[in-house]
């Protein structure tokens, strides 16, 4: 192992502590991505500084509003952020990522594979493809679309009762109310913009949960 892949993953208490049991998988994953990431068009160069809090540690966010139990899907998995990290944390989950870019679909899989993730199931499409097919208790979203245009992809996956949970910037807010009437016709009950500062850095990250009635 390199010297580059042994500084990726930071073992201190707080990561520790946010990813418990999950850290030596969750550790594994960034080491393969900051070792293939850049190669594979997965990440870009002036992200692996900040691979392991900015991306990894950052997809842990949503794991507490996840339900106990149920199912997943993680539309846009893309390198696996969130739907990989969150896969190792919460093992009882059945999680389902959907990514419809074939040469992500195809690390989708390695990591699978590598990481013994037997409560994974990869599709390979748009997450649109799967509406009618594939009903979830939650489904979440990182970086994919404006919340307008993601409700119109997701929400059809949602249970009635369960949630979108989408990780949103400094404009969470505003995607909310531009997203009203959509997220009204599609069944969204309950919206909430959750402000965590997951390393109490002063780094705020949103996480947009709507309920579905």
């Amino acid at each position: 192992m390199t010297e580059e892949l042994e500084s990726v993953a930071v073992d201190d208490a707080r990561s520790r502590e946010i990813l418990g049991l999950a850290w030596g998988a969750v550790a594994h994953f960034a080491e393969m991505l900051a070792d293939q990431g850049e190669l594979r068009g997965l990440i870009g160069p002036r992200e692996l500084p900040r691979l392991w809090t900015r991306h990894v540690l950052n997809s842990a966010v949503v794991e507490r509003f996840l339900p106990v139990e149920g199912s997943l899907a993680d539309v846009g998995s893309g390198a696996g952020l969130p739907g990989v990290v969150l896969a190792a944390m919460r093992p009882e989950l059945e999680v389902h990522l959907i990514e419809p870019m074939e040469r992500r679909v195809n690390w989708l899989t390695e990591v699978r594979e590598e990481l013994d993730l037997d409560n994974v199931e990869i599709h390979h499409c748009r997450a649109e493809e799967l509406h009618g097919k594939l009903t979830v208790t939650a489904v979440t979203a990182r970086a994919v679309a404006a919340l307008d245009k993601l409700a119109r992809m997701t929400m059809p996956l949602v249970k009635p009762g369960g949630v979108l949970l989408a990780q949103k910037g400094r404009r969470a807010e505003d995607e909310v109310t531009q997203a009203q009437n959509v997220l009204a016709r599609l069944g969204g009950d309950r919206v909430t913009v959750h402000e965590v500062d997951l390393l109490g850095d002063g780094e705020v990250t949103r996480v947009v949960k709507v309920v579905r009635q």
